[in-house]
């Protein structure tokens, strides 16, 4: 697996840290525009690689999209939007940057209804409770249906996985979080594991595949013991590692020592499968002097995590060389016996 971290697309104090705890893969968003050229241009891309390369790191994942609100929606403008994906797609491939995650989620991504719940030793954790958002009014989208978003997704597939195909581009689609629906209106059609593999098999090929956001899954009581085999190493194209107490309806984030999941034996599943892809730490606590200003994604924690992270990897792969040297020697005393 490649242990990577959220970084911003230029320089700074975070790069540093990253590769001090030994973080070699970066994930990213889409840099700034460079002159006439979008971020999604070669140019702005080119330059945002080379800058990680520079500083030791490789960039393995894009987590951004240009915008698509008209395309999730079905609205005029919408070619024009998938048009730029299928542009970004084409970079990504040129420059050998492997894995775009992105999502469906329309009018809003990734929501939370508090960022300063207080979490272990007073950190701030996000948390969400679907009864405060009972009442919300509707977006400027108004009521959005499952049928129109899936309707629209599949389009959107159509379009953008041949052009993944041919530039060798994983695409990796993220879950709805939290996978509860609708919110203010709008449907949110990727709310299962039964709805991610719908999703992958509108436009089946090896390019279209998932982000399993551990932490969603659990939102959604899933089984990863079942799930994470289930979707396999062909599928599962990205790893956000994280975890909650609760469920969609209510749920607050933890650091990843003291959530509801076994956080070992999901890290072994991973290794079972064979996953070989990047791998981060997903949504942490904001911890003491640390600013607040994005919820989730502050270093402290991020570090820790790392350090966690590694911790699980060192022990599967002892118990490993363990289990196969007890394996050998079995076998060694079952032939002197016969």
């Amino acid at each position: 697996m490649d242990l990577s971290l959220m970084l911003p697309p230029y320089p700074n104090h975070r790069w540093v840290l990253a590769t001090q705890i030994g973080v070699t893969h970066a994930v990213s968003t889409l840099p700034e525009p460079e002159g006439n050229d979008q971020p999604w241009d070669y140019m702005p891309l080119l330059h945002m690689k080379t800058r990680f390369a520079d500083a030791g790191l490789l960039l393995t994942v894009i987590e951004a999209t240009p915008p698509l609100d008209r395309a999730k929606l079905g609205l005029p403008g919408a070619e024009r939007e998938i048009e730029t994906v299928q542009t970004l797609v084409r970079n990504m491939g040129a420059l050998d940057i492997p894995v775009l995650c992105w999502n469906w989620m329309a009018g809003f991504g990734w929501l939370r209804t508090s960022t300063t719940i207080r979490g272990r030793g007073g950190a701030l954790v996000t948390g969400y409770d679907h009864d405060l958002m009972r009442r919300a009014p509707l977006t400027g989208a108004g009521t959005v249906s499952d049928d129109r978003l899936w309707e629209t997704l599949h389009r959107f597939l159509e379009a953008i996985v041949p052009v993944a195909a041919e530039s060798g581009v994983k695409l990796a689609l993220h879950p709805d979080d939290p996978p509860i629906s609708p919110i203010r209106g709008v449907a949110r059609i990727l709310r299962s594991p039964q709805a991610m593999e719908r999703a992958v098999g509108l436009v089946p090929s090896p390019s279209n595949g998932i982000t399993y956001c551990q932490g969603t899954f659990t939102e959604m009581q899933a089984d990863h013991a079942a799930v994470i085999p289930r979707f396999g190493r062909d599928k599962i194209h990205f790893v956000h590692f994280r975890d909650i107490r609760g469920t969609a309806g209510r749920f607050v984030e933890t650091f990843h020592d003291e959530g509801q999941t076994d956080m070992a034996a999901t890290m072994r599943i991973y290794r079972q499968i064979g996953f070989d892809g990047p791998i981060r730490p997903d949504h942490v606590p904001t911890m003491e002097g640390e600013s607040n200003e994005q919820p989730g994604y502050a270093m402290l924690g991020r570090l820790f995590a790392i350090g966690y992270m590694k911790g699980l990897l060192d022990a599967i792969d002892a118990e490993s060389i363990t289990v196969g040297r007890e394996q050998a020697a079995s076998v060694t005393n079952d032939r002197g016996l016969a």
